[in-house]
């Protein structure tokens, strides 16, 4: 999964994306239900690992099954 349908997905449920404060390639999303924050990396069109994906889900608080349904 590339990081641009995660992105879509994140911002169905209701996470919001902060503010970049300078460069790099990981975006932090804010979970604003469970108050939680995680790092997500920005690869383009490169796909991100699985175990990435769940991890960062799991750090924003989202139940796994929900996230694959949307």
């Amino acid at each position: 999964m590339v990081y641009r349908e995660i992105a879509r997905k994140l911002a169905i449920l209701g996470c919001q994306e902060l503010p970049r404060r300078g460069g790099g390639s990981h975006r932090k999303w804010f979970n604003p239900q469970t108050r939680q924050v995680a790092s997500l990396p920005d690869w383009g069109s490169r796909d991100l690992k699985p175990g990435t994906v769940r991890a960062v889900i799991r750090q924003l608080g989202i139940d796994w099954n929900h996230f694959m349904q949307i």
